[in-house]
């Protein structure tokens, strides 16, 4: 069943409020559905008071733009505020968030499989950076796609990344973090590309991009992105905490039995309809007030999505992917099943509809 950009869930009213007073923004019935913004890939957005900022890739390095709303991101001008003049290498995926003040920008830099977790910082998004610092993760593996956030009063950082020093699989791991810019402790592993509907495409299979949020019962979910990126089988799927449950222990998360937002019926979870428009949709981005997960939205209306996609009837490269601002909202007694694992075999609670 496709669900209407219009429909709105309860007391709608009453919703909406709550969502304004979180600060949250809201797509009221009669909004925009999605539209392609930049070509480029990899979108990070948050909004700090009425102003939307968000980071890419620019010039091989970094750049932030500034709008007042994610739409208007597009025509925003460019501030450059990191270069690579210790030549790092590739620079791959920026992700902002804002804590205590600081913007901090967390970013993958390298080549091949030297490619490691950096972060810079400063008290204005628009520039005042530091230096790159790179990142003293556990275990000193290959790793991309950092994100940081705070759960239950403890801080830390998700990313995608290898076993070993070999390019077999990736996979998510977590960290505790002491602050913004360092770990402690060891890392864990909480997701590996093992079912079939995620190992479409590999070579290797790949975990990717996760981003946190909490659902309406306080529960952390991180959706993150999977099989290749150089496919239009790229798509989303959820990993869901069990209510009290511990965040670095592995059986503690449920996965979607799927995708959540793809464009192949094949791998979908049964009740999400693959995508009309796009090929590929992925590495998304929330959205959040100040990239903050406890200011997640409630159930009801939907809310301002980013996500990168390939145009249907567009060749699937990477050259080809735009960002493209589209909504989500929260769907209810959603279950996840898995079988010959330890602990309960199922977990019911909150997930994700997304809307082109």
């Amino acid at each position: 069943m496709r669900f209407s950009h219009r429909r709105l869930i309860g007391a709608a009213a009453l919703l909406v409020a709550a969502a304004l007073a979180l600060g949250v923004g809201v797509y009221r019935a009669g909004d925009a559905s999605a539209a392609q913004t930049i070509r480029a890939a990899d979108p990070s957005v948050i909004r700090v008071g009425g102003t939307y900022v968000s980071v890419q890739v620019w010039n091989g390095g970094i750049g932030v733009r500034q709008a007042a709303s994610t739409t208007a991101l597009a025509n925003a001008p460019v501030s450059q505020v990191w270069s690579d003049t210790g030549r790092l290498g590739e620079v791959w995926a920026p992700e902002l968030h804002y804590d205590g003040g600081r913007y901090y920008v967390y970013f993958a830099a390298g080549v091949g499989a030297a490619h490691r977790m950096y972060v810079i910082s400063s008290a204005s998004a628009a520039g005042g950076y530091t230096a790159a610092q790179r990142m003293a993760l556990p275990d000193d593996k290959w790793a991309i796609d950092g994100t940081m956030f705070t759960f239950n009063g403890q801080r830390y950082f998700v990313w995608s990344g290898w076993a070993g020093d070999t390019n077999v699989e990736q996979n998510l791991y977590i960290a505790r973090m002491s602050g913004p810019t360092a770990t402690t402790g060891p890392r864990y592993a909480i997701s590996q590309p093992r079912e079939p509907w995620e190992r479409v495409v590999g070579n290797p299979f790949i975990n990717e991009a996760p981003e946190a949020i909490k659902d309406p019962s306080g529960q952390l979910h991180l959706y993150y992105s999977a099989n290749g990126s150089w496919s239009e089988q790229y798509c989303l799927a959820d990993l869901r905490l069990r209510a009290g449950g511990d965040p670095t222990y592995v059986w503690d998360w449920y996965k979607s039995n799927g995708c959540h937002f793809g464009a192949n019926r094949a791998t979908m979870m049964a009740g999400w309809d693959p995508t009309l428009h796009v090929d590929g949709p992925g590495h998304h981005s929330f959205v959040l007030l100040n990239g903050d997960i406890n200011t997640s939205p409630p159930a009801g209306p939907q809310f301002p999505l980013m996500f990168h996609a390939v145009p249907k009837g567009t060749p699937y490269s990477w050259a080809n992917r735009y960002w493209y601002t589209g909504t989500f909202q929260w769907w209810g007694n959603t279950t996840y099943t898995r079988a010959n694992v330890p602990g309960a075999t199922s977990d019911t609670g909150w997930a994700l509809k997304f809307y082109e």
